[in-house]
């Protein structure tokens, strides 16, 4: 991952979570390779502790997002209409991810066919075409188009409200009587 955000020349801010079962707020057990964060300075920033997720992607500097592809950093993402770059790793994210790339909102990068892994080429060469190609702004587009239904609050309290209209009129369907 740090050597395709390194030769894909974008700038990045990259959050490293602490890995699970670490016991210290300030764990830098992730190794990142010599000298990265010197090569990238000016252009890269690594946070090794929590950030304010939304406040960041908001920000209008901020023109794509790559993510694990679980369903709150989707929802996040199109909300704020920032076309997806996808890492799956886990369960549903797969899934998710494939649903991403087949609505036209981010890409997955692709892994190395012979163990699975992410190549340095691979992530750069995705993060390159979403961020700095003219066939990428079609996915920009497209998030932009998606920002108007996830990004509509109003919209999703008239769903909620009639969720709770739907199941305050249908009480006796979940009755054991």
């Amino acid at each position: 991952m740090a050597y395709g955000l390194e030769l894909s020349g974008v700038p990045f801010f990259w959050v490293l979570r602490k890995p699970s079962g670490s016991t210290t707020e300030s764990d830098d057990s992730v190794e990142l390779p010599d000298g990265f964060e010197e090569r990238v300075k000016g252009r890269g920033i690594v946070w090794r502790s929590w950030v304010p997720q939304l406040r960041i992607l908001s920000h209008d500097s901020v023109g794509g997002f790559l993510t694990h592809c679980g369903w709150s950093s989707i929802v996040e993402g199109l909300m704020l209409g920032l076309p997806l770059l996808t890492l799956p790793f886990l369960v549903d994210q797969g899934l998710n991810s494939r649903v991403v790339a087949e609505k036209g909102v981010g890409v997955e990068i692709p892994r190395n066919e012979e163990d699975g892994s992410y190549t340095r080429d691979s992530v750069a060469d995705s993060v390159k075409l979403v961020m700095l190609e003219n066939e990428g702004k079609r996915f920009s587009e497209r998030a932009k188009e998606m920002a108007e239904i996830f990004g509509d609050v109003d919209l999703h309290g008239r769903y909620m409200d009639k969720f709770i209209e739907f199941l305050e009129n249908h009480k006796s369907l979940s009755s054991t009587d």
